[in-house]
């Protein structure tokens, strides 16, 4: 969106969660577009900045003008215009104008921990966030975007498989060593995954979405590594799924588990 966007100048704006803000829009120029967790910005050249959130259902497409939308116009929230890309905003449940200074102030992008797809990563100061969490299980801890910005549940599982940590296990029983490693783990499986290329976390060629990943979406399937049967338990108060080898991911401390400790 940086790219097709920046530095140019929305012709026409259509906004229909905000009143009369796709009007207002009409005649700015977008300054730049950027991401901020799982938060996306457009930056306007008057100061002020729209901020969406997908959550589960929203995404941002691009089109050439008149090209033909790949999804509904019913379920557009934001579309805006240039005279050589239109970009919709479909089906995301946050879409909110910030006037300008309004971003610096936002209880919601001020409390983010450092954002692990940013040009830099604090790992210090993320692990700081995660250790404060003490007794969250380490698969509820970094999806607390208060802790580290960014990670998804598929990345918290595929993560914590190849890092071979149990998610169940509470924060403050991981050294900072082990924790930073789950953080680099997560920021190298993300980017790799920044191209237009499926989202895969492993090598393989094919299209099935089951193929791509080591343990997502594969309960009751043998664990790439040592056939155990990969489970799925719920985490947290969102109840989040949480896929995991319970072989390869044993906790540190149970006999046995040391053994399957590696760095691959």
């Amino acid at each position: 969106m940086q790219r097709a966007l920046g530095g140019r100048r929305i012709l026409a704006a259509r906004a229909p969660m905000l009143a009369g803000a796709g009007e207002a829009l009409a005649g700015r120029t977008i300054s730049s577009v950027s991401a901020r967790g799982k938060n996306l910005l457009v930056h306007l050249d008057d100061g002020s900045t729209l901020r969406t959130h997908m959550r589960m259902t929203g995404s941002w497409h691009l089109y050439r003008p008149g090209e033909r939308w790949r999804k509904p116009g019913a379920l557009a929230r934001m579309v805006l215009e240039t005279d050589a890309w239109v970009a919709v905003c479909f089906a995301a449940p946050v879409v909110e104008l910030l006037r300008p200074g309004e971003a610096e102030r936002h209880t919601t992008l001020t409390s983010l921990g450092p954002d692990v797809l940013g040009e830099t990563f604090d790992y210090g100061e993320a692990v700081r966030r995660l250790r404060a969490l003490g007794e969250t299980p380490v698969g509820e801890a970094i999806l607390a975007q208060r802790a580290v910005a960014g990670i998804g549940n598929i990345y918290k599982s595929e993560t914590l498989f190849l890092t071979r940590e149990d998610p169940f296990a509470p924060v403050a029983a991981l050294d900072e060593k082990r924790l930073a490693r789950i953080l680099q783990r997560a920021r190298e499986l993300m980017k790799a995954s920044l191209g237009p290329a499926p989202r895969s976390t492993r090598p393989t060629l094919s299209r099935s979405a089951a193929e791509r990943t080591w343990v997502y979406r594969r309960e009751g399937r043998p664990c790439r590594r040592c056939g155990t049967g990969i489970r799925m338990r719920r985490q947290g108060v969102d109840r989040r799924s949480t896929y995991f080898c319970p072989k390869c991911q044993a906790g540190r401390e149970t006999p046995g588990g040391a053994e399957h400790i590696s760095n691959d």
